[in-house]
């Protein structure tokens, strides 16, 4: 009976699956070449990996040599434009034209100086406004013209009483400069003064007989030099022009 209920035979043995290989994958073919070795890992990077990097750069600060700071933009223009044999260029046509500019003032102060001359006989002019003048010296240099710039020497006083209120021929004081047209007067000038230089030269020099509508007037004036100026006072002034030129912008 025992032996009725055993297992047959065949079931007492493991079951192996035996693994079936192609003959393709069991021996290469004799002539077939070798597959190539994996690539490295270098070679199979990435395409972004293949790229070089990117490398920002930061913008350079301005040169600061570059930035022309000067108000001769002609020579600034050249010398970007051509280089700097430009620039000099026109540096040394500056210093030509200062040169020319300084004979030409030397020439005018030689004729000035030649043709101005001293008047032998004084007399008396008298204008249709009331002022009187005598011509000291006769100046040979340019008149002036509405806007010039006048340098002159000028010392008034009250008629009558001797009383100096200004005084720039002394050695210690500065000449007075009057642009003409402008207004208000200072220093001890009034209009009258201002109508006698119109039709002086640099160089000239007269006595001049200010009367008070020309003058202060029927205020007078306090000029600050510890001289008060009287109402309806007449004025005489020494009056020397020494240069006429064209007022600065």
């Amino acid at each position: 009976m025992a032996t009725s209920f055993s297992s047959p035979p065949f079931l007492s043995y493991p079951l192996t699956r035996t693994p079936r290989f192609s003959s393709s994958s069991q021996t290469p073919p004799p002539n077939s070449q070798p597959p190539n070795p994996p690539s490295s890992p270098k070679l199979t990077t990435t395409s972004s990996e293949q790229q070089p990097p990117v490398t920002v750069r930061e913008p350079k600060p301005p040169n600061p040599t570059t930035t022309v700071e000067t108000t001769d933009w002609i020579a600034s223009s050249l010398t970007r434009r051509f280089g700097l044999g430009a620039g000099l260029a026109w540096a040394a046509f500056l210093a030509v034209g200062v040169i020319s500019e300084q004979i030409k003032t030397r020439i005018e102060v030689s004729e000035q100086e030649a043709n101005t001359r001293d008047v032998e006989k004084q007399e008396e002019v008298v204008l249709p406004n009331g002022i009187r003048y005598y011509e000291l010296r006769i100046g040979g240099g340019a008149s002036p013209r509405n806007g010039d710039l006048v340098v002159l020497d000028l010392k008034g006083k009250i008629e009558g009483r001797g009383e100096v209120f200004v005084d720039t021929f002394d050695g210690d004081k500065k000449p007075l400069a009057l642009v003409m047209g402008s207004r208000p007067y200072t220093k001890g000038m009034c209009e009258g003064i201002e109508y006698i230089v119109r039709s002086m030269k640099a160089g000239g020099k007269r006595r001049v007989i200010v009367p008070p509508n020309l003058g202060f007037g029927e205020k007078g004036a306090d000029l600050g030099t510890g001289v008060q100026i009287p109402p309806f006072a007449t004025l005489e002034y020494i009056v020397e022009v020494d240069k006429v030129s064209i007022a600065p912008a």
